[in-house]
C-alpha cells in the first residue's frame, strides 16, 4: 500500500512537470501546422513535419546550437507520424479539412446569394407596387 501511494505521489508530482509541457507542445504544434494549412489553402504532410521541426526546435533552443538542431530532427520525426495519421483519419472519415472548408465556403456563398436575391426581388414587387398605387391615383384624377 505504501508503494502504491509512493508511486501515486511521483506520477502526480512528475505528470504535472510534463502535462504542461506536452500541452504547450501540442498548442504550438497544432498553430503551426494549422496556420501553414490557411496559408497555402492545402493541407500536405509538409505543414505538419515543418510544424514539427519548428516546434521542436523552440523548445530546445535553451540548449544551444545542438539543442536546437536535436530539436529540429526530434520535431521533423514527431511531425511525419503525427500529420500522416491525422491526414489518414481524415480521409477514413470521408471529407478532408480542405473539403469541409470548400463545402462550408460554398454554402455560405449560395445562402447569402439566395438572401440577396429575394430582398431584390422584394424591392421589384415594391417598385411595382408603387408604380401601380400612382397609376391608379392618375386615373382616378383623370376621371375627377
Amino acid at each position: 500500500q505504501s508503494a502504491h501511494r509512493a508511486g501515486l505521489r511521483s506520477f502526480i508530482r512528475y505528470g504535472w512537470r510534463w502535462s504542461w509541457r506536452v500541452a504547450a507542445f501540442v498548442t504550438i504544434f497544432n498553430m503551426v501546422s494549422t496556420g501553414l494549412s490557411v496559408y497555402r489553402n492545402k493541407t500536405t504532410i509538409s505543414n505538419f513535419v515543418s510544424a514539427g521541426a519548428f516546434t521542436g526546435a523552440l523548445f530546445r533552443m535553451h540548449l544551444g546550437l545542438q539543442g536546437l538542431a536535436g530539436g529540429f530532427v526530434f520535431g521533423t520525426a514527431f511531425g511525419i507520424p503525427a500529420g500522416g495519421l491525422l491526414m489518414i483519419m481524415q480521409k477514413l472519415a470521408g471529407e478532408t479539412l480542405q473539403e469541409k472548408r470548400n463545402r462550408e465556403r460554398r454554402e455560405l456563398y449560395e445562402q447569402k446569394l439566395a438572401e440577396w436575391q429575394s430582398r431584390l426581388h422584394v424591392t421589384d414587387v415594391l417598385v411595382q407596387t408603387e408604380s401601380n398605387t400612382q397609376g391608379g391615383l392618375q386615373t382616378e384624377r383623370a376621371r375627377d
